[in-house]
């Protein structure tokens, strides 16, 4: 579901207005079936290692993403809800 909200004209312009993907245009075909491939084989995972592990690797994961490419799932979830000027200007590295 959230592969067809995502490519919306909503979110789409939601995504070029309030954060910073300026020149977004919606995801690819290509990057749409990855996204639910990632998605289904990190179900598989999480029901293997458990819920305690799961929650530290997702943590683990934001924090090197917001590190090194300043972008995470929870940050352009803020963003996309409720934007914040200077997480924005920190994401475009002004």
């Amino acid at each position: 579901m959230w592969e067809v909200f995502e490519n919306s004209a909503f979110i789409i312009n939601r995504y070029r207005t309030e954060t910073a993907a300026l020149g977004y245009q919606g995801d690819t075909v290509v990057n749409s079936f990855g996204d639910i491939l990632c998605c289904a084989i990190g179900f598989v995972v999480a029901r293997r290692i458990g819920l305690r592990r799961s929650l530290i690797v997702f943590v683990c994961l934001e924090v090197v993403l917001l590190v090194w490419i300043r972008d995470s799932l929870v940050l352009e979830i803020l963003m996309l809800l409720h934007p914040v000027d200077v997480l924005k200007a920190w994401q475009m590295c002004r």
